[in-house]
């Protein structure tokens, strides 16, 4: 009991330094390649292939974890965060940028990217009882999103702060890819550190295993996993319209917000998501999973599609704030999901999957987001895009999953 509490105090540590930092990373990124010289078509080419190599790099590590070791492969995780912050800051050519920014695991979104997340949630099950599940994952998700709000906001007072001492705005802009390039560093050090209560069961059998299972470490789950996965994907490319990076630069041009301002926003937003998070569970225990995560994120979409017709700043900001409070309602409950449904020796491999699709889904918006903010007239209908394509996938998870009920709402009555 010990060992599996020393390990969670741990993977909350990691998941607290690892989001402040890539807090950090959301506001300045858009804003560092523009002032490099990237065209506006070329920030959205990097930034896809930032998302594809994020993915590419997490599904290879996560999907081989549960075999090769979850402490291992977040080492390398976090061995390539390190990297990748490091050449960011050294170089403004665009062709060693898109090298640093696909191979290393870079942040675009200030969300999560690489393996951490699938193997980080994979270790949690492990140490936790199905009761406490979605409990610990709201918290997980509280702390992460405290951490990039503050990292969001330490971030836009550092680097006007630095350009107020006389740095220029570039290099004040690189000092923070190497302070994320130093955090990456420090979890690698902090991963040593967790015990064997983290490491996965072994698998019963192997005898059977085809294709799919070798390729992507998913046995008896792999229907359902990759279901699941086609519909997150559906989910992460309409939110790739409004990742947090494009939000600052539209925020930026259409009224003129400076970096300090933005922070602030994005700590408001980041406060109301963990808030949101907490409040989805004990609505999950009442009404299930399932329609938790459906039916908090139907209302949330329709205001989303409001914020760029506000009128004004502050319209436009309460109106984000708004959505906020309901917006991540759905992210501790479908993680608490892919974790309960499928097999304790395939959580990695399936968080792996369904995170990869994800981020899959999530590079390929840019490409699609990125001509439409650099038109004046068009700036908003990427916010338009992402609310109904967001509805689409809450009514298609909600009609193929809401039968398929965890454990906890197999035991009792109600829900849970």
């Amino acid at each position: 009991m010990r060992a599996r509490k020393a390990s969670l105090r741990l993977l909350f540590a990691m998941r607290i330094l690892r989001m402040f930092a890539y807090g950090m990373l959301g506001v300045v990124l858009v804003l560092y390649l523009v002032e490099v010289g990237l065209e506006p078509a070329r920030v959205g080419l990097l930034l896809a292939l930032t998302f594809l190599g994020d993915a590419a790099i997490s599904l290879w590590l996560s999907t081989r974890a549960d075999r090769w070791g979850r402490r291992r492969t977040l080492v390398a995780g976090a061995v390539l965060m390190a990297a990748g912050g490091f050449a960011m800051a050294a170089t403004g050519d665009f062709l060693l940028l898109l090298v640093a920014a696909t191979i290393g695991v870079i942040s675009p979104t200030g969300n999560e990217v690489g393996p951490f997340l699938a193997v980080e949630q994979a270790c949690l099950a492990q140490v936790i009882d199905d009761r406490d599940r979605t409990r610990v994952f709201a918290w997980y998700n509280v702390a992460g999103f405290t951490a990039t709000a503050l990292g969001a906001l330490v971030s836009g007072v550092l680097a006007e702060g630095l350009q107020q001492a006389g740095w220029n705005t570039l290099d004040s802009y690189r000092m923070l890819f190497v302070a994320y390039g130093m955090a990456g560093g420090t979890i690698g050090m902090m991963c040593t550190r967790l015990n064997a209560s983290v490491e996965a069961p072994p698998l019963v059998s192997r005898a059977s295993a085809g294709p799919v299972a070798a390729l992507l470490g998913l046995h008896e789950s792999r229907g359902l996993v990759l279901r699941l996965g086609a519909l997150f994907s559906l989910d992460a490319f309409a939110g790739g319209f409004i990742v947090q990076s494009f939000l600052v630069f539209w925020f930026h041009r259409k009224f003129g917000v400076g970096e300090a301002a933005l922070g602030g926003v994005f700590l408001g937003t980041n406060l109301l998501s963990g808030l949101s998070a907490l409040m989805a569970v004990p609505l999950a225990r009442r009404i299930g999973l399932v329609n938790t995560m459906v039916w908090t994120h139907l209302p949330s979409n329709l205001l989303l599609m409001c914020v760029p017709l506000m009128p004004t700043f502050g319209w436009t900001v309460v109106m984000l704030l708004v959505r906020h409070v309901i917006s991540q309602m759905d992210v501790p409950t479908r993680q608490s999901y892919v974790n309960a449904v499928v097999p304790a020796s395939e959580r990695s491999a399936a968080n792996g999957v369904t995170g990869t699709a994800r981020q899959f889904g999530v590079s390929l918006a840019p490409l699609c987001a990125g001509p439409l903010l650099a038109s004046a007239t068009l700036a908003g209908a990427p916010f338009l895009i992402c609310g109904a394509l967001k509805i689409v996938y809450d009514l298609a998870l909600w009609r193929a999953f809401r039968k398929v009920k965890p454990p906890e709402e197999k035991t009792g009555a109600g829900p849970a």
